[in-house]
């Protein structure tokens, strides 16, 4: 698909330019600006097993360093509510955040009563952590429950190394059926496009999700690193790019009716319910813990991917942020709009011109020119510009490119951790690393 090649070449260009980071120098972010709502984005980067294609920042689980990481972790959300914020949704991602229950829900809620704002709740869980002890704590702390299953076919659970630690497809299925109902949105993650995945596995793995009684799905397309696209080519085969159009309309046309767009790659049957990408809705947003990105003041800044720096400076008092990028000028920031709105499906050109001054036809001419060529604009009215179903592939590629562009970043942090870190990130016997407060005050 040739516009899936302008637009893969065009970002990975951007991205290099965006995402570019440098020291922080010892800066904390900057303090929320009057009258703006933000989200908060908390980290628990901790797991059982970690997936060979995964390059989000997350270590191998011990109980000690989880604990005294999720205590970090709740006097970071005290400096945030020092520094003045106030947030109307927290999203908890990782890792497996439901690693510690007990810890989890003495988290979520702190963060409720510091930043009384909240009213949705979004949390990242794995198969074999839904049990009738997690639903019943978790079900009125949280509104969007999301379950990382990636696929019920048992040949690529044992290529994703999850066979053995979450158990077979059918297994994994029975777990999601036992949170269906239980919470306001129970989403089911999967992810689309692996070498070895035919279109008979992609088009049970719908079938399945159909059936979990699950009201939300999301479809990942593989968002590989470019260190991970070796591995995986050199392990299950190279990711087939020009298939990723196929294998999405097949997605799009086999959840419908039941599941309809909510943004490029979520899935709902509740018109209107929460998605799962959090800066849709808030363009600035915060982010907490190890290895976290905020976007605040149209800068990108980034906590430090090492868990004994991260404890220690937040329990000296110190700011989390190890690196920030440089300042969005404004044509970046009306391009961050412009992909963040349509990602949800809707640009909202009154708010555009709003907040830029010039309508978007003006301010964004070549990129809406490039989106009418490619035929990816159903309407466009005075109010709103919406996508047809080109188009909402064509977005979902920009945000692949994007968090691709961060992975490669993740992993480069990844390359600087100590020693005693870098054994933590496979499954291989571990050697003890910092765990008790004072040990990460010592460390740094």
């Amino acid at each position: 698909m040739l516009s899936e090649r302008v637009v893969t070449g065009a970002l990975r260009i951007l991205n290099r330019r965006y995402l570019g980071q440098e020291s922080a120098d010892g800066r904390g972010l900057p303090g929320p600006e009057r009258g703006k709502r933000y989200t908060l984005y908390m980290h628990v980067p901790f797991c059982e097993r970690l997936c060979p294609y995964c390059s989000f920042n997350r270590f191998l689980y011990g109980e000690d360093r989880a604990r005294t990481y999720f205590t970090a972790l709740r006097r970071e959300l005290e400096t945030a509510a020092e520094w003045g914020y106030d947030f109307a949704t927290l999203y908890i991602g990782g890792g497996t955040p439901t690693i510690l229950l007990d810890e989890l829900c003495d988290t979520i809620d702190m963060a409720r009563r510091l930043f009384p704002g909240i009213g949705e709740v979004s949390a990242e869980t794995s198969p074999n952590h839904i049990t009738d002890e997690s639903i019943d704590a978790l079900k009125d702390r949280v509104q969007r429950f999301s379950v990382g299953v990636q696929s019920f076919d048992d040949t690529l659970l044992q290529q994703m190394a999850r066979y053995d630690k979450y158990g077979c497809g059918e297994q994994v299925f029975e777990q999601v059926q036992r949170a269906a109902g239980r919470f306001h949105s129970l989403n089911v993650d999967m992810i689309f496009n692996f070498p070895s995945q035919s279109r008979a596995m992609l088009e049970r793995d719908i079938e399945l999700v159909k059936q979990t009684g699950a009201n939300q799905t999301t479809f990942y397309p593989l968002m590989a690193s470019p260190k991970n696209r070796r591995e995986l080519a050199r392990t299950i085969g190279a990711i087939d790019f020009a298939r990723e159009a196929e294998y999405y309309r097949i997605v799009c046309d086999q959840l419908a009716p039941e599941f309809e767009p909510a943004s490029a790659w979520t899935f709902s049957q509740d018109k209107g319910g929460m998605i799962d990408e959090y800066i849709v809705d808030y363009e600035e947003y915060v982010g907490l813990g190890s290895g976290a990105l905020s976007f605040v003041d149209g800068r990108i800044f980034n906590n430090t991917f090492s868990l004994s720096d991260y404890q220690a400076r937040i329990l000296s008092g110190r700011p989390a942020v190890a690196k920030m990028g440089r300042p969005y000028g404004r044509k970046a920031r009306m391009r961050y709009r412009f992909v963040t709105d349509l990602f949800g499906l809707r640009l909202d050109k009154k708010r555009f011109l709003e907040d830029f001054g010039v309508p978007v036809e003006r301010g964004l001419w070549a990129e809406l020119a490039f989106m009418r060529m490619a035929g990816g604009i159903a309407t466009d009215t005075a109010e709103e510009i919406t996508l047809t179903a080109t188009g909402r592939y064509l977005l979902l590629v920009m945000m692949r490119e994007t968090l691709a562009a961060s992975n490669d970043h993740r992993d480069h942090e990844r390359e600087l951790l100590p020693p005693e870190e870098k054994v933590l990130l496979s499954d291989a016997e571990i050697v003890p690393c910092p765990a008790t407060a004072e040990e990460c005050l010592a460390a740094s």
